[in-house]
C-alpha cells in the first residue's frame, strides 16, 4: 500500500487527477465541490491552453505530460478522454500505484478490459467504470422501494436514446477514436439491462454505419438470464427518452432522460400508483465519485453497485452488437 493510499484510507483528503479536459471533465470538476473531503490537484491534456483554462477555472496543478500526471501525488485518476485511450491510461495509472474512475465505456471491446482488470487485481487498485445512473438518489431510492414494495421480478426493460445534429468531426462519430451510437450512448441502456435482467445470453441487433464509418443507429433486443431487453441508440434521430421496467405485478417508468434519473412513476397491478421525485445536485456525477472515494477509504477493489461483471456484461453486448453490424476498429 502506498503512502498515498495510506493517507486516503485514514479519512484524510483524497487527491484527484484529470486526464482530458473536455466537457466531460468539466462536469467531474462541477460535481468534485460537492464531494466532501475530495479535492483536483492535478491534470494533464494533450493541448496545453484548454489545460491551463480548466486549471484556472477548476484549480490543480498542469502536468507536462502524463507521467509527470501519475507521478504527481494524486491518490485518484479519473480518465476523461476519448475512449480509444481509455485501456492505455488506466494500465499505466494503475501500475503507477492510482486508484481509477475511468469514463464508460471502461474500454472499446472486452479484450481491453479484461487486460485491465487484471492489471487492477495485479496491483490490488480499485478500478470503476463511472457508470452514473445507479449512484443517482432516485435510483437507490426506486431499488430501495421495490425491496421493501415489489412489483416482482423485473421481466423486461425497454430503454433508448438518439441525439441528432452530431458533427462529422465530433469524437463520437470518429472511427479512429472508436466512436459510434453503441458505445457513445448504447452502453447506458446496455448498463440498464445488466443491472435488471441479468448477464446476457443472446443479442439480436439491427443497425446502420453511417458516413464516418461507425454506427449512427442501432435496435437491440437481447435475452438476459430473468428476461428481455428491447434497447435503441443513436446519433441521426431524435429519440431522448424513458425507460420502463416491467414485472408481472406492476411496471416503473423513469423519466426522461432516464440516465440522469430524478423522477419515477411505479404502477402497480392493482391500480395503485407511487410516484418518486428525488432531485440530484451537481450535476450527477458527483455521486459516483463521492462512492469511489468511500470505497478507496475502506480499502474495496471493486464497486458492489458497479462492480466488475456488469462492465464485462456490457462490453460482451456492445461487441456483439457492433459484430452483427460488421464494424471493427483498428487492431481488433
Amino acid at each position: 500500500m502506498t503512502i498515498a493510499t495510506q493517507e486516503a484510507s485514514s479519512g484524510g483528503m483524497i487527491r484527484w487527477g484529470i486526464v482530458g479536459t473536455g466537457r466531460i471533465a468539466r462536469r467531474f470538476a462541477l460535481g468534485l465541490a460537492h464531494v466532501p473531503h475530495a479535492q483536483l490537484t492535478a491534470l494533464w491534456s494533450r493541448r496545453t491552453e484548454p489545460a491551463l483554462a480548466f486549471a484556472g477555472e477548476f484549480g490543480g496543478e498542469v502536468c507536462a505530460s502524463f507521467d509527470a500526471l501519475l507521478a504527481s501525488g494524486i491518490d485518484a485518476l479519473y480518465i476523461a478522454t476519448v475512449q480509444d485511450s481509455h485501456a492505455e491510461y488506466a494500465i499505466a495509472a494503475l501500475q503507477a500505484g492510482l486508484h481509477v474512475l475511468c469514463e464508460k465505456p471502461a474500454t472499446i471491446n472486452k479484450p481491453q478490459l479484461v487486460r485491465v482488470l487484471d492489471v487492477a487485481r495485479a496491483e490490488q487498485r480499485l478500478f470503476m467504470e463511472a457508470m452514473k445512473p445507479p449512484f443517482y438518489p432516485l435510483y437507490r431510492t426506486l431499488r430501495a422501494h421495490l425491496d421493501a414494495e415489489p412489483i416482482g421480478e423485473v421481466g423486461l426493460v425497454r430503454a433508448g436514446c438518439s441525439v441528432p445534429g452530431v458533427p462529422d468531426d465530433h469524437p463520437s462519430l470518429s472511427f479512429e477514436h472508436a466512436g459510434g451510437a453503441l458505445l457513445d450512448i448504447g452502453v447506458y441502456e446496455m448498463f440498464l439491462a445488466v443491472d435488471w435482467l441479468g448477464a446476457p445470453r443472446e443479442v439480436q441487433t439491427l443497425g446502420r454505419l453511417g458516413s464516418t464509418g461507425v454506427d449512427t443507429f442501432a435496435s437491440l433486443n437481447s435475452q438476459h438470464e430473468r428476461g428481455i431487453g428491447q434497447l435503441f441508440c443513436g446519433l441521426d434521430l431524435h429519440g431522448k427518452g424513458d425507460a420502463l421496467l416491467m414485472a408481472k405485478g406492476g411496471h416503473v417508468t423513469i423519466h426522461e432522460p432516464w440516465w440522469n434519473p430524478a423522477r419515477a412513476t411505479i404502477r402497480y397491478a392493482n391500480g395503485r400508483v407511487v410516484e418518486l421525485d428525488e432531485p440530484f445536485e451537481g450535476g450527477g456525477l458527483n455521486y459516483e465519485t463521492a462512492h469511489f472515494c468511500e470505497l478507496i477509504r475502506a480499502g474495496q477493489l471493486e464497486s458492489p453497485l458497479m462492480p466488475h461483471s456488469k462492465s464485462l456484461q456490457m462490453i460482451e453486448m456492445a461487441d456483439a452488437a457492433r459484430a452483427a453490424l460488421g464494424l471493427k476498429f483498428a487492431g481488433e
